[in-house]
């Protein structure tokens, strides 16, 4: 997270150092790493002499509460370098004596989620940095801190939990503890903020996704690599089924590319240099070497470029599913929303400069409508400006900023500029959806590029006979499926809607005599394409409705002798409960207005 320097992101950063204060008087030999603001909080790092448990965080919690009590300064002290390193090196902290020697070459460092300030190579000579004291503690760090421990209110923080990390991010590294834990202006928003953590915790995909048998992740696969269960390709399916319907009414072609390419084309489009830390080591085949791809793009040019185009031909809009990999360490895979191969709804625009706002405007709308239809009708928006490392000039940077500015003032939608996160070949338009919970997740991104065309020569004949450059519009519009779907599991806290459950309607016979006319009943609904189980085992009806309620199944239909006597089923809606007896026919048209208004 950005150290934006409002006020609660600097109470936070103070609670941490106040954390790690009480860290030191419970371990004197603790040894600490980093600790960072992060979303809702902070963590701070800690190699120790024995594992935590549980049951140290409230102990924790009251050291820091007598820290809060005696209302220590916090001192901020800019100090030579090399004294900086005897100082630590004397306190017998490697860490920060480690992070003190990487600014001395003049790399970016974040300490404690602080950006240095870079700084020219040539050792630590002259070199300043700048520590604060809170009591007996002493912190390497920018800052900025409270002035005294005493503005933090005692029944405002919490410990949250322990986890385990590895020493900057690296699995070659030492593996740390982390210590997680948040902190407001007030109890009340404290307690708001436990109850919403209470709440993410009982959606927590990961879990859902197991008690309704969606996917796994197998160790045996390395982690980040989901594996989809039956249930679970279902919903993906109708997903994947709509998502190419509605671009094909929208005039895009789908295409298919490979999971790997020669490296040569990761070299021509600027990732092997701008985006090697996401890629793989490349794979060898005869004499050449192969990359898993990180993007579907430069495949969508190869197919534009099979052929001459022209003019008129613009614009074309190529739309693909295809499957992406990038590194990610061990530590950051969470689940499906952060995994190491994805399938990307990828999509690229080839038009003429004067196609370029109407195009954009086009793509926002549609983005706009999928996420709606999808449940997701609050969101924010930013447009990304260009970040330090690019390629291309800023000229044609300002180009296509001002294209998107453009778009999304006609669309009417409210933005906020998000300065330097455009990727290295363009600015773009992030839009992060917000869900049930109020939690913004990032899905639809659309950026303009006029530097890929560039590298690869991209044209098209104009209404002159003249060669020349066609503008080229990227766009995501769901993100990726794996995300996407994590994030559709915990907003709807896995009671999907009719129309993406993979379960529809559950069949109830209350004894066995009854099962011949539950599965002539299911014969009925499946020729209306409905989603049906019939539930037959030796178990009591109310038994049977516990676990239709359990794996959240929106249709519940009883049939026992009335039900047979009057050809009907008794009708069970998730949410609602009994809704009385129906005719099975007018049972089948409710669902399936349901299903098509995508409810």
């Amino acid at each position: 997270m950005e150290n934006k320097n409002n006020k609660l992101d600097i109470l936070r950063h103070s609670t941490a150092h106040i954390l790690a204060a009480a860290v030191l008087e419970m371990f004197p030999e603790a040894e600490f790493g980093i600790g960072p603001t992060i979303e809702d909080g902070f963590y701070y790092d800690f190699d120790l002499p024995r594992t935590l448990i549980p049951e140290d965080l409230p102990l924790l919690e009251e050291k820091m509460r007598a820290i809060i009590k005696r209302n220590f300064p916090f001192e901020r002290q800019e100090i030579d370098a090399k004294k900086a390193i005897k100082l630590f090196e004397k306190a017998k902290q490697p860490y920060k004596v480690e992070l003190i020697k990487e600014l001395s070459t003049g790399q970016e460092l974040r300490s404690d989620n602080n950006p240095s300030t870079p700084l020219s190579k040539g050792g630590t000579e002259g070199l300043k940095v700048s520590i604060y004291k809170t009591g007996g503690f002493v912190d390497l760090c920018r800052g900025p801190h409270i002035d005294l421990t005493g503005e933090i209110k005692s029944d405002a923080f919490r410990l949250l939990k322990i986890a385990g990390a590895y020493w900057r991010g690296s699995e070659k590294n030492k593996m740390l503890q982390r210590i997680y834990g948040t902190a407001f202006e007030s109890k009340k928003d404290l307690d708001d903020h436990l109850k919403r953590l209470e709440e993410a915790e009982k959606r927590d995909h990961r879990k859902i996704g197991k008690d309704l048998d969606l996917f796994s992740l197998p160790e045996l696969t390395g982690g980040g690599l989901p594996v989809w269960h039956p249930k679970g390709a279902i919903i993906r399916q109708i997903i994947e089924d709509f998502w190419k319907s509605e671009h094909q009414k929208n005039n895009y072609q789908l295409v298919y590319s490979p999971h790997i390419g020669n490296i040569n084309i990761w070299k021509k489009s600027g990732h092997l240099d701008f985006y090697r830390e996401n890629l793989y080591s490349p794979i060898k085949i005869d004499t050449e070497e192969y990359l898993l791809k990180p993007m579907n793009c430069p495949f969508h040019i190869f197919v534009y470029q099979s052929q001459t185009r022209s003019y008129k031909d613009l614009p074309i809009r190529y739309a693909e599913l295809g499957t992406v990999y990038r590194y990610e360490r061990s530590g950051v895979l969470h689940g499906l929303t952060r995994v190491r191969g994805f399938t990307q709804d990828d999509a690229h625009i080839f038009c003429l400069p004067e196609q370029l706002s109407d195009e954009l405007v086009k793509i926002i709308e549609f983005a706009v409508k999928m996420l709606e239809i999808f449940g997701f009708s609050d969101y924010d928006v930013y447009l990304s400006t260009r970040p330090e490392k690019f390629i291309g000039n800023e000229k044609i940077w300002d180009k296509a900023t001002n294209a998107l500015k453009f778009a999304l003032d006609k669309t009417g939608l409210k933005y906020r500029i998000d300065p330097g996160e455009g990727v290295f070949y363009g600015p773009k338009i992030d839009i992060k959806i917000k869900d049930a919970l109020d939690r913004a997740w990032q899905c639809t991104t659309i950026q303009v590029d006029f530097n890929l065309p560039e590298r690869f020569d991209v044209s098209y004949i104009d209404e002159k006979g003249k060669k020349q450059q066609p503008i080229m519009i990227h766009h995501a519009l769901l993100g990726s499926l794996e995300r996407f779907m994590g994030i559709l599991i915990e907003h709807y806290a896995g009671a999907f809607p009719v129309w993406l459950s993979p379960e529809q309607v559950w069949i109830l016979p209350v004894g066995s005599r009854h099962e011949e006319y539950a599965f002539g009943v299911a014969e009925k609904l499946k020729t209306g394409n409905i989603r049906v189980a019939v539930k037959h085992e030796n178990e009591t009806i109310g038994k049977k409705i516990r676990d239709g309620e359990l794996q959240k199944i929106p249709y519940l239909l009883v049939v026992g002798d009335k039900e047979i006597e009057s050809d009907s089923v008794a009708v069970r809606e998730r949410g609602k409960g009994d809704l009385g007896a129906m005719e099975i026919e007018e049972f089948v048209e409710k669902i399936k207005e349901e299903i098509k208004d995508k409810k």
